[in-house]
């Protein structure tokens, strides 16, 4: 029993330690981070061609960018924001390949969010 819980208690530890390191990894703030994880479904859905999934995740990482941005101000947001924009016009337009071209320059901006 005594190893059974140490390897939970490692496990449990290990959880903590990812969630804790996340949001620094994405400029010490959560919805940076969630903006980026979302752009980067846009972009995976845009190489399939998925233009309303562009859109749609599109739009969850814009409403998180836009909440980073009440507290972080920097430029990369900015144009992330902005790129992000252009992502759901495009796609909502049908034009899947410009919609990921965006939605892949937005992953790049929210990635040098510091």
């Amino acid at each position: 029993m005594g190893r059974s819980v140490l390897l939970a208690g490692m496990l449990i530890g290990a959880v903590l330690m990812v969630a804790a390191v996340t949001p620094v990894l994405a400029g010490g703030n959560a919805h940076v981070h969630e903006a980026i994880t979302h752009a980067e479904e846009a972009v995976t859905h845009g190489g399939m061609g998925h233009a309303d999934a562009i859109v749609t995740h599109a739009e969850v990482a814009l409403g998180h960018a836009h909440a980073a941005q009440k507290d972080v101000h920097n430029k990369h947001l900015d144009a992330g924001v902005h790129e992000l924009e252009e992502a759901i016009t495009h796609g909502k337009e049908g034009h899947a390949e410009v919609a990921t071209k965006h939605a892949s320059s937005a992953v790049m901006h929210l990635h040098e969010v510091h």
